[in-house]
């Protein structure tokens, strides 16, 4: 299975885990200058930008230790720039990073939402 498979099979999990979560999903792949953000969603008033991060059965490092400091960076960065291009500059917003583990057939083992630092 190619990566781009197992990374929209992903992103699609980590909607649906939003969503049932009771986080309202506004946007998925928002490309930005810098950038794409994973997803966009509402969490009551809150604005929450996702990084989904899928790391196969095996992997070296779990999803949830894979992303760097500079990632992190350019998430604030794209959030930032997001608000501002739909006129909610000063909205509150968090980041959250959905980790996912894959089992052997690249299908979601294990998803956890994580605060993103």
């Amino acid at each position: 299975m190619s990566r781009t498979t197992i990374g929209a099979r992903a992103e699609r999990a980590a909607a649906a885990a939003l969503a049932a979560r009771g986080y309202r999903v506004l946007a998925t792949n928002v490309r930005a200058r810098g950038g794409e953000i994973d997803i966009v969603c509402r969490d009551g008033e809150t604005f929450v930008f996702c990084e989904v991060k899928a790391r196969r059965a095996g992997g070296a490092y779990p999803a949830d230790e894979t992303v760097t400091f500079a990632k992190r960076r350019r998430l604030e960065r794209l959030a930032a720039t997001h608000l501002a291009h739909i006129g909610r500059r000063d909205a509150a917003y968090r980041l959250e990073l959905v980790a996912i583990d894959l089992d052997e057939r690249d299908l979601p083992a294990r998803l956890r939402v994580l605060p993103f630092g």
